[in-house]
């Protein structure tokens, strides 16, 4: 894929287990590909964004990258239109900063992305009627402000018209599960 043609970035929270990868994206974006982008995400976005690109390139950041990189952020609403996709949001659980879920319209299909959440009512809200669901799985047993396999295993037996990928797999391994960077048609 060309990271040129990403026009809308959707991100859930803020811990660097989900944003780190971000500034090798955005290096591209600033020196290689100039084409717009934009990053949807919870409140402060923009102070949140702006804070790790200047930590990754420090005085360069603000005074020779920055002038370059055309962004725009958005503060996700209940629904919503991104760079010309349609999107609605749900608040979900995760430990005391929570996270955003999506349900993202793309061709007539609704694509719902969780990233961290616990197993509560918003979740099942957020996956209801979605064609394709990518949620976090972590690990098996009790995983604070995560969702356990076994939960996982409910979700998906609570919503049997979903195609459900499970990521964010910590440990242990499932019988028929994908290997990293494995492409799987959905």
């Amino acid at each position: 894929m060309d990271p040129g043609d990403i026009q809308v970035v959707f991100l859930t929270h803020f811990h660097g287990d989900h944003t780190l990868g971000l500034p090798p994206f955005v290096l591209h974006r600033v020196f290689v590909d100039r084409r717009p982008l934009t990053f949807v995400g919870p409140s402060g976005v923009a102070e949140h964004l702006e804070k790790l690109w200047e930590v990754s390139w420090g005085a360069d950041w603000k005074r020779v990258m920055r002038p370059q990189f055309k962004v725009k952020y958005v503060t996700a609403r209940t629904s919503g239109t991104a760079a010309r996709i349609r999107y609605e949001s749900v608040k979900l659980d995760h430990g005391t900063m929570g996270s955003n879920g999506y349900r993202i319209h793309v061709n007539g299909k609704i694509v719902a992305y969780s990233g961290d959440t616990e197993p509560t009512a918003p979740l099942d809200k957020l996956v209801n009627g979605a064609d394709v669901a990518i949620v976090e799985a972590t690990g098996p047993g009790d995983v604070f402000s995560h969702m356990s396999w076994e939960a996982a295993r409910k979700l998906r037996k609570r919503h049997p018209h979903t195609r459900f990928l499970f990521n964010h797999v910590y440990s242990g391994t499932v019988t028929g599960a994908v290997k990293d960077l494995q492409v799987i048609e959905v």
